[in-house]
């Protein structure tokens, strides 16, 4: 999709970014291509060639109702699959999910297992075919090293392969962690991260192209794995991850999406005047023209043609919502956020009108939504933020849903927003935390978390700890994937929430799918399964 940017002059110059749609312009304003502060605008997506099928396999579960977004956001405090009836049973698995009750036959863990063993071998084919050059050598390396940080993080102990078609023992925890930190580092040129590094050897480039992987997103990477290092090696690495994180937000050319940050909204009714015209500051940086939004680093690239993959809006949204948007095809009613985590929101939070689909609804023309078969008194579809149970019988209307990732008026069942694996914001929240957890002050991740807070619209913070970052981390983050792993690096994982209670340690690891052993008998299952 060719795309069209507005300039919006502010005391700052800002990106606000637009498309045009072939089937309803729904906008008629001068526009015009440009550039801010070394951002290319342009869109065009990631290029062809050699890299185009390993980037494409990040698709893969990445922003579904299956792999890996199903494994960080099910088993967390913030979202659950209820049985409906015989809807969304399937053999137990998204309420084993939820309950921390699963085994290795569960299909969403075998799911998240090839998924990264997909994209490892694309890598690798790309890698044994010997006509790359540095720069697509060191991205390939690095790329399979995100996928080979899913399997650490997920599975812990798993066969480290790099050739095509290849095996190789099942190595330990931290033979994982060290390989993963190894190709990035290579990709980078550097042999540690410290606060002076020079990346001037690197063969990545500081290129602007969220669908590929600069410098800044190979940092990201590591910033991430060093800020769970403690939990994957038994060593913490905060001070490396500070450095990472903090080289980003320095030298990149990345900016926090707020005031002024603007692209039209495309789920606008055109005869609903409640509905607005655009969306600003967080909520557009997930936005269905968001490929050039200034904050997103590194993302996945989606498209409702050629690109498909992300169905949130058919996975959360109630049948009759079809009609609310003019969606090609009814919904599923499947996900929806936990009333607790709904609520850790403070009025005034723009992150929370963002991120979630509450309260009566209304159809494409405004008039009252109507649900012939509803399971309450009322007719009209009210989504609710209380869920009555998680099985069998839970109300179909129960639950707030998930908008963060904004819907389209006329869309089809794959979304056309790409979704970040990483983003400026999370970064700050990276640093914030690395800094607190190294010298054992949460005062000191402030700054951060106060830049974060200032762009959600709520006031800032003169203190702070643990519990309350986690909770900060959890509003900014949500539908990220990140909530199982920061649950885990918190020690919270075992707490209990609505409708789950099992605090089993060791399902800080999920277990080796048993299709997996059952196709490689060297590989030996994880203790507790």
């Amino acid at each position: 999709m060719k795309r069209i940017f507005k300039l919006t002059l502010v005391s700052t110059v800002f990106i606000a970014f637009s498309c045009t749609d072939l089937d309803d312009e729904l906008e008629d304003t001068l526009t015009e291509e440009f550039s801010v502060d070394g951002i290319d605008t342009s869109g065009g997506g990631g290029d062809g060639g050699p890299l185009l099928s390993a980037f494409a396999r990040l698709r893969a579960g990445g922003a579904g109702n299956s792999g890996h977004f199903a494994l960080q956001g099910v088993p967390g405090d913030d979202m659950a699959v209820p049985q409906k009836g015989g809807d969304w049973f399937d053999g137990g698995i998204w309420i084993d999910l939820h309950r921390h009750t699963w085994n290795a036959a569960n299909d969403r863990i075998n799911e998240g297992w090839n998924d990264a063993y997909g994209g490892i071998g694309e890598c690798n084919i790309a890698l044994d075919g010997g006509t790359l050059d540095a720069n697509q050598t060191a991205q390939l390396r690095a790329l399979r090293a995100y996928f080979y940080y899913r399997l650490l993080d997920l599975y812990g102990r798993v066969k480290l392969i790099t050739t095509a078609g290849g095996d190789a023992p099942q190595s330990d925890r931290g033979a994982v962690f060290d390989f993963v930190e190894s190709e990035l580092l290579a990709a980078l040129g550097i042999s540690a991260v410290t606060a002076s590094m020079d990346l001037s050897a690197s063969a990545l480039t500081t290129d602007v192209n969220p669908y590929r992987i600069n410098q800044f997103a190979a940092l990201g990477l590591l910033a991430k794995l060093y800020l769970n290092a403690e939990v994957y090696t038994g060593t913490p690495r905060y001070e490396e991850a500070d450095w990472a994180a903090t080289y980003v937000i320095d030298n990149g050319p990345y900016q926090l999406c707020a005031a002024g940050c603007t692209t039209a909204n495309r789920a606008k009714r055109p005869d609903v005047e409640t509905d607005p015209e655009t969306l600003e500051g967080y909520a557009a940086i997930f936005a269905t023209d968001n490929e050039s939004n200034p904050e997103i680093i590194f993302s996945i690239e989606y498209a409702s043609v050629g690109g498909g993959g992300m169905n949130f809006a058919q996975m959360t949204l109630h049948g009759p919502s079809q009609l609310t948007f003019g969606l090609d095809a009814a919904p599923w009613n499947g996900f929806v956020t936990l009333e607790e985590f709904y609520n850790s929101y403070e009025a005034g939070d723009l992150r929370k009108e963002a991120n979630f689909l509450v309260g009566p609804q209304t159809d494409f023309s405004g008039n009252p939504l109507i649900d012939f078969a509803a399971d309450d008194d009322d007719l009209q579809v009210n989504y609710t933020p209380a869920i009555n149970e998680l099985e069998p019988n839970a109300l179909r209307q129960g639950g707030a849903r998930m908008k963060k990732f904004s819907f389209e008026v006329l869309g089809r069942q794959d979304m056309n927003n790409d979704y970040p694996i990483l983003r400026l914001g999370d970064i700050h929240l990276m640093r914030g935390e690395a800094r607190a957890r190294a010298a054992g002050d949460w005062n000191l991740s402030l700054p951060d978390v106060n830049a974060i807070r200032t762009r959600a619209g709520v006031s800032t913070l003169g203190s702070i700890d643990a519990d309350e970052f986690l909770a900060e981390r959890g509003r900014e983050m949500f539908q990220e994937s990140s909530r199982r792993t920061d649950l885990i690096r918190f020690g919270k994982f075992q707490d209990s929430w609505w409708e789950k209670t099992n605090a089993d340690a060791f399902r800080n690891l999920f277990p080796i799918p048993v299709n997996q052993i059952n196709a490689a008998p060297d590989l030996t299952q994880n203790p507790g399964y």
